[in-house]
């Protein structure tokens, strides 16, 4: 049977949270990360990754972890400032803004042209540093299997329509070499066949499953017709807890559940704690509560480093 990937996201979102996935990289149990384009740590970040490079078993594949939620516009808020907050650079429209724009003809079209100038300057940002990443390894000697661009989104903001268009647009319009684009697609019957755990998962992220298995139709069409393969990711229901516990009662089922259906299987994991010091203006204060700065994300680095795959 076919090893999933082990995925991190939130790479270069603090320093604290940089540094904790880096101490995943080192052990090798990291088959691919996701890269933050938009906060102010970013070159520090990736500095901290270029220096490290040469101690990697293997450098992880790479992805632009989008983001239209937080942190700072890159296009500059005169260029999108329907998607940043009055007088400020930072982003501001927001998960359920960009959900409403989707359906809102009269403002589709102009949230469209400001995600599409974003996203350009987001993939520009983060591309750069992956290939000096990759020149890196290779003048290390350290192998890494990245061909081209892949891209994934800070809380799955691609998924929703309008976003879909404006990355698949930007992609073609700049004639970008696309090996990857996530599919936030997991099958909840899985979490069914477990009655032990039903009173471990958080309501609300049932509903996050069901909402982006809406979209994850266009998803699928979208890779077959760009010659990438179909993917489940796991890590929707269990956000926030992918505890060792719990993976392990579902794990045999999930993957088999992904073998069966012809499906890689991406397990998302967010290994990386934000420091109390580190939370700025960048980043939501209730996403900071609610998940960067808990404890959890320790229990999940905890099941990267010792979960036997």
């Amino acid at each position: 049977m076919s090893r999933p990937d082990i995925h991190a996201d939130d790479y270069a979102l603090t320093l604290n949270t940089s540094k904790d996935m880096l101490t995943c990289m080192r052990t090798g149990k990291l088959d691919s990360i996701s890269i933050v384009p938009n906060m102010s740590c970013f070159e520090a970040c990736m500095a901290l990754l270029y220096e490290e490079i040469p101690n990697l078993p293997f450098l992880p594949l790479m992805s632009v972890h989008l983001d239209f939620v937080e942190g700072r516009s890159l296009a500059g808020r005169k260029a999108v400032p329907d998607l940043t907050k009055p007088d400020s650079d930072m982003m501001g429209l927001g998960w359920s803004g960009l959900f409403s724009a989707s359906y809102l003809p009269g403002k589709r079209k102009k949230i469209k042209s400001q995600l599409k100038r974003e996203i350009r300057a987001q993939l520009a940002r983060v591309q750069e540093a992956i290939e000096k990443c990759m020149e890196t390894a290779k003048r290390a000697g350290v192998s890494c299997g990245q061909k081209g661009l892949r891209i994934d989104s800070h809380q799955h903001a691609h998924m929703i329509p309008v976003v879909w268009e404006a990355v698949s647009e930007v992609v073609s319009e700049e004639g970008y070499a696309l090996e990857y684009i996530r599919n936030s697609r997991e099958p909840l019957g899985i979490f069914l066949t477990e009655v032990s755990l039903y009173k471990t998962y958080r309501p609300v992220n049932f509903v996050k499953n069901r909402l982006l298995a809406l979209y994850s139709c266009r998803a699928d069409r979208y890779c077959r017709a760009h010659g990438m393969g179909q993917m489940y990711l796991w890590g929707l229901v269990m956000s926030g807890r992918m505890d060792r516990q719990r993976v392990a009662k579902l794990y045999a089922k999930m993957k088999k559940k992904a073998e069966k259906d012809g499906r890689t299987l991406e397990i998302l994991f967010h290994p990386g704690l934000t420091l109390t010091d580190e939370v700025t203006g960048e980043i939501a204060r209730e996403a900071a509560r609610d998940f960067y700065l808990r404890g959890d994300r320790h229990v999940e680095m905890e099941t990267v480093l010792n979960m036997k795959w």
